[in-house]
């Protein structure tokens, strides 16, 4: 029987969410949707864990599909846990705090700081580098940086960014239309080195700062992220695409913009924080022996 409880909302590709319907019956595996997320209302990262692309994270507040950056390639952390009893369990561990503790004896640790500051340092564009082949085939390990209040501030920033992109303010893109004619043929493409984005052969967004391509999630800007969501795709199947292939771009145009607006704002906040943490002088080294932690449990 139909139960509308069960229809989730849930992150299917960065910066896209998608309704899904939580049963064993229709979903191959839930994985630990349930220990992870009996609470649809908490922040998580989500990271990439394969070999197949360039370390890639983003937040949310929901589960997120196990495709998210490419097939069978996505690491969910959430800041809880939940029992079958439902009890609440926090994902940061004791022995992190105490890692971090004696690592920071006069900052103000505390494990909702911890959680900000792991998502600060996976960010951190030395780190991306210095260990990049390590990221492709194992679990993130965090540095411990100098001044916690700094990293933790960044990544509450990221978070803050990451998770409520929906409501920070587009940027203001100039939008042009041709004269109206035929119906408009969908384009979706990006034009990083003259600012432009090609919606379809009607309208462009001009005025795209070039710093805004330099966020990415993987191979892809999260502009690019996004219009490749947007993009209309030929069905193979015959039978679905009669019955179910009602998606045009049309349809989506004007909500298209405006997602795209924020996303640049996103986008071009990311890369200044990140950019500061690239000139940040490193007196501990980026992660020198003995100062790594592995804070968040799974």
């Amino acid at each position: 029987m139909f139960d509308a409880t069960n229809l989730k909302q849930f992150k299917y590709r960065p910066f896209t969410k998608r309704i899904i319907y939580v049963s064993q019956l229709y979903v191959d595996e839930l994985g630990r949707w349930s220990t992870q997320f009996a609470s649809f209302d908490q922040p998580a990262i989500y990271f990439s864990n394969g070999k197949r692309t360039s370390f890639a994270t983003i937040a949310g507040n929901q589960s997120a599909s196990l495709d998210l950056f490419l097939p069978n390639s996505t690491t969910i952390a959430a800041r809880y846990r939940y029992l079958p009893s439902g009890e609440r369990v926090d994902n940061v561990t004791d022995w992190a705090v105490a890692q971090f503790v004696a690592r920071y004896p006069d900052a103000e640790v505390t494990k909702d700081a911890i959680f900000a500051y792991v998502y600060a340092a996976l960010h951190d564009p030395v780190y991306r580098t210095t260990y990049a082949a390590d990221l492709r085939r194992e679990f993130p390990r965090i540095p411990l940086h100098d001044d916690f209040a700094r990293w933790a501030a960044w990544g509450q920033a990221l978070l803050d960014l990451h998770i409520g992109y929906e409501g920070v303010a587009p940027f203001p893109l100039t939008r042009v239309d041709a004269a109206p004619g035929k119906p408009p043929v969908p384009k979706l493409k990006s034009l990083p080195e003259t600012g432009v984005i090609v919606l379809d052969s009607d309208t462009q967004l001009t005025g795209v700062p070039r710093a805004a391509w330099d966020y990415r999630l993987g191979n892809r800007s999260a502009i690019d992220w996004v219009l490749d969501q947007h993009k209309e795709k030929k069905i193979k199947d015959p039978t679905v695409a009669r019955l179910f292939d009602t998606y045009r771009f049309a349809d989506h145009k004007e909500r298209v913009i405006d997602l795209l607006g924020r996303v640049v704002t996103v986008s071009l906040a990311t890369v200044a924080i990140t950019e500061a943490m690239a000139v940040l002088p490193r007196s501990d080294g980026s992660a020198a022996p003995g100062s790594v932690v592995q804070p968040i449990a799974l």
